[in-house]
């Protein structure tokens, strides 16, 4: 039982991190760390007592890994494609492409490692093996902690706003589809809320785009209107262009009409959590839901949406990544 205890330790770590921040990316990465400590722990365990069993597992792990790497490759090359097809070439849509096509190129570089037996060639096969394992264990964590984040806020029953996130605008003038799926669940959110007893401001909030013919909140406000939402609890924040732009001028409108508000933040699925971490650093005192999207959008979106909170906590990330170039220049060098 020995062997649990580092997958113990991170669990109760992880417990102790949700029930006092659910909005903190650590929380995702302890319950990533528990997976593998409890996995690591079971193969020792089941090695130990029966040898050839533990064995034989481990290679079939391996071959499950392999199996998947290849099916996930071809998953998302077939994405990225429909993504270029419906929404064109724009270097967001292109993710899921790039992601597939990389995973191919590591696959061909540790095949061809295989077979060359060249010192270099494993010393950078390794490097680019521990590299895409850091990167894919982390991308792991958001994705499943994201998904348990929507679902520990299904159920807020307190709020005195409900916040929506502004996007694009189609022609500069018209809600988008996207658009349109953060008002629909905002509706649905004020529409709970009021049955509560509660009587929540519907604070739509986005500023106007070089392209765009009116500001986003008040698109987003005639669209609610015209489908017979109060216009006296619509509120418009009308000069954010960001995320953090949007929470942040959000605050101050609410600050200032109820220093003590509670919130529920509506965007779409995929932006929930890193909304949900952007709130929690402005300051943002409630948390964040999301809404439906299409599923062809949602790896690119996912990928895009992993690669901004990457990016957020660049010193720690590229730290690791130096130690890894650091271990493969030690391959290399040992021979």
């Amino acid at each position: 039982m020995l062997a649990y205890a580092p997958a113990l330790l991170c669990f109760l770590l992880f417990s102790a991190g949700v029930a006092r921040e659910r909005r903190r990316f650590g929380n995702a990465v302890l319950l990533g760390l528990t997976a593998v400590f409890t996995l690591g722990a079971w193969l020792f365990e089941l090695h130990e007592d029966h040898p050839t069993l533990g064995r034989d597992l481990g290679i079939a792990l391996v071959v499950l890994a392999g199996l998947g790497i290849v099916t996930l490759s071809w998953f998302l090359i077939s994405n990225g494609v429909i993504m270029v097809r419906k929404e064109g070439t724009r270097p967001a849509n292109l993710l899921s492409l790039l992601a597939g096509i990389a995973l191919v190129s590591l696959l061909v570089l540790l095949i061809t490692t295989l077979v060359l037996h060249n010192r270099t060639l494993a010393a950078v096969t390794g490097t680019a093996v521990a590299l895409a394992g850091y990167v894919a264990f982390l991308f792991l964590c958001f994705v499943v902690y994201a998904f348990l984040y929507g679902r520990l806020n299904l159920r807020r029953r307190k709020a005195d706003y409900v916040v929506v996130l502004g996007s694009g605008l189609v022609g500069g003038s018209t809600v988008s589809p996207l658009l349109a799926s953060r008002l629909e669940r905002a509706r649905a959110v004020h529409r709970r809320l009021s049955r509560r007893g509660r009587n929540p401001v519907l604070l739509a909030s986005g500023g106007q785009g070089p392209d765009e013919k009116l500001p986003e909140s008040h698109a987003m406000a005639g669209y609610l209107v015209a489908r017979g939402f109060p216009a006296e609890l619509i509120e418009c924040e009308d000069r954010s262009t960001t995320t953090e732009e949007n929470l942040r001028f959000s605050k101050s409108i609410m600050e200032k009409a109820n220093p003590e508000y509670r919130c529920v933040v509506v965007t779409n699925n995929y932006h929930a959590f890193r909304a949900a971490l952007t709130a929690r650093r402005v300051g943002i005192r409630g948390h964040v839901v999301g809404s439906p999207t299409a599923a062809y959008f949602w790896p690119s979106a996912m990928i895009r949406e992993f690669a901004a909170i990457f990016l957020a906590y660049r010193r720690t990330n590229l730290a690791f990544c130096l130690l890894f170039f650091l271990g493969g220049g030690a391959i290399w060098w040992l021979g």
